[in-house]
């Protein structure tokens, strides 16, 4: 086993891997840039080592510096938690190669499932099921069209290299789709440095389904069941629950067994999640797989009773998988909490907080790393918590979150805790009748 792991991230995720690290009786290294000096995950470790002023590409994406604070601290391994260097391929490369393990993907999964198009192809050389479209990078818009007119319309046009929605556009009809074509690989070239398409079949009334898998260094594989993602703004999700109330007991076990081929086939080790278009008719077709950590990953281990953190510790130091795969047995919600002002179209919030009254009592987790006097820096990504409700069912972990959102006080900046407060009460919410559209016809009510 470790005897120190460097945390390669800030904020909550950094916190989550400190504190498990921890329990193992494992020693942590914490990297912060000078923006972050005051959070709780730089008090927390064991050690603190600062990266860089507050630009990310000058702290946390960083690797010279990274791999410097690492080897000046004898740290033996690092957990890149998720975003920032937790899917580059280089990084994971050079940490091999100064002797310090990546707990995450290899170098080749990364680059195997980093790129949409080349993951589309291995997945469907192992059976797993795909959305219609092209095979790979499309040349010229000629060959657009043509896939297009095959394929059928609507149809979505996606980046390569893409993430986070950029380089997508739907298109409806021919006529369209020069103009969508030129407007994504520009948006695809300015964002990624890389203006590569694909083209996919556009699924109507999508849910977007997730698979939780862990492989081992055996090859070995087992799933820990699904989580529902499809409440999403501008492809940024927003809240995230276990079991889907779209699922079936015959969905999920097919959905499972797909997932597992999928790591299997690829003989992926580490946690990782094998995300699902879901349509109306309960068809699913592989969207993509990330090669790390998810920020929802609580909800899986509310459900199931399983440190996820600890499990990809485990595996990155050799121990083999159980190879069970999981049912839940209990109700999970998820409620991102950003510094955002839902009331002015998420706006970003940042500032300091002046007051924080944590939501507490049974079935009731909430991941932060903010606290009252807390800076938040404008310099990073807005969540600043991960409220979590667990119940017996989906209707008693609704009302216990809507419970924990009263509860629930952060004043000096704005955040979406009255987003999902009015979430919660909404009737197709509740009723679980929800696509990947829903955020297009809801709107906040203002509260006088």
């Amino acid at each position: 086993m470790f005897k120190k792991v460097l945390v390669a991230n800030r904020g909550e995720i950094a916190l989550r891997v400190i504190r498990t690290c921890k329990e193992m009786g494992i020693l942590t290294v914490a990297v912060y840039s000078t923006a972050d000096a005051e959070s709780l995950h730089v008090k927390f470790a064991d050690e603190a080592v600062c990266i860089g002023p507050p630009l990310s590409s000058e702290s946390y994406l960083n690797i010279a510096n990274i791999i410097s604070a690492a080897e000046i601290t004898n740290a033996d391994a690092i957990h890149p938690g998720y975003g920032f260097l937790s899917e580059n391929a280089r990084f994971s490369k050079i940490c091999e190669e100064h002797g310090i393990k990546f707990i995450g993907a290899s170098p080749e999964m990364i680059d195997r499932m980093g790129d949409k198009a080349n993951a589309k192809a291995t997945m469907k050389a192992a059976g797993v099921p795909c959305v219609p479209g092209s095979d790979g990078i499309i040349e010229t818009f000629n060959d657009c069209k043509k896939i297009a007119k095959s394929t059928g319309y609507p149809v979505m046009l996606k980046a390569s290299a893409g993430g986070g929605g950029k380089g997508m556009r739907a298109v409806w009809k021919e006529k369209d789709l020069k103009d969508a074509w030129d407007s994504a690989r520009h948006e695809s070239k300015a964002a990624f440095g890389n203006d590569d398409m694909y083209i996919e079949k556009l699924i109507e009334e999508p849910r977007h389904i997730e698979i939780q898998i862990i492989g081992d260094s055996k090859g070995k594989a087992c799933h820990l069941s699904e989580r529902d993602c499809s409440i999403q703004r501008r492809h940024q999700k927003l809240t995230e629950e276990v079991p889907s109330p779209f699922m079936t007991d015959i969905l999920r076990k097919k959905m499972g067994t797909a997932a597992v081929k999928a790591a299997e086939f690829i003989k992926y080790e580490g946690a990782g999640t094998v995300e699902f278009l879901v349509d109306k008719h309960s068809n699913f077709y592989f969207m993509e797989m990330n090669t790390r950590i998810q920020v929802e990953h609580p909800i899986t281990e509310q459900v199931i009773d399983f440190d996820l953190i600890r499990e990809q510790i485990m595996v990155a130091a050799g121990v083999q998988i159980s190879g069970k795969n999981y049912t839940p047995n209990l109700h999970s919600i998820e409620c991102r909490i950003n510094a955002e002002d839902p009331f002015n179209d998420f706006r970003p919030s940042p500032g300091k907080i002046t007051t924080l009254h944590s939501p507490g009592g049974h079935g009731v987790r909430l991941d932060t790393h903010v606290y009252a006097g807390y800076l938040i820096p404008p310099n990073y990504d807005s969540m600043i918590a991960k409220l979590i409700t667990t119940a017996q069912t989906r209707e008693e972990a609704i009302n216990k979150m809507k419970r924990a959102l009263d509860e629930f006080v952060i004043e000096g900046v704005k955040t979406t805790i009255p987003f999902h407060r009015q979430l919660m009460e909404n009737t197709d919410y509740i009723s679980g009748n929800y696509t990947t559209k829903f955020m297009e016809d809801f709107s906040m009510e203002t509260i006088d």
